[in-house]
């Protein structure tokens, strides 16, 4: 942690930085589990509002 004093006597904390680092593209397997689980979500929203029409 790095802390300083200004004239006034009062403390500033400021917390330490993470290392930055690039986000890696997926690959192929992982955008295959993306694909199914975007499916699976469309399903279950789908299914929630149809029910909500069904029971209105």
């Amino acid at each position: 942690m790095y802390t300083t004093i200004n004239e006034e006597g009062i403390l500033n904390n400021y917390a330490s930085e993470p290392q930055i680092y690039y986000a890696e593209y997926p690959n192929q397997e992982q955008q295959n589990t993306y694909k199914i689980q975007g499916a699976i979500a469309t399903l279950f929203v789908t299914a929630l509002i149809l029910v909500a029409l069904g029971v209105s």
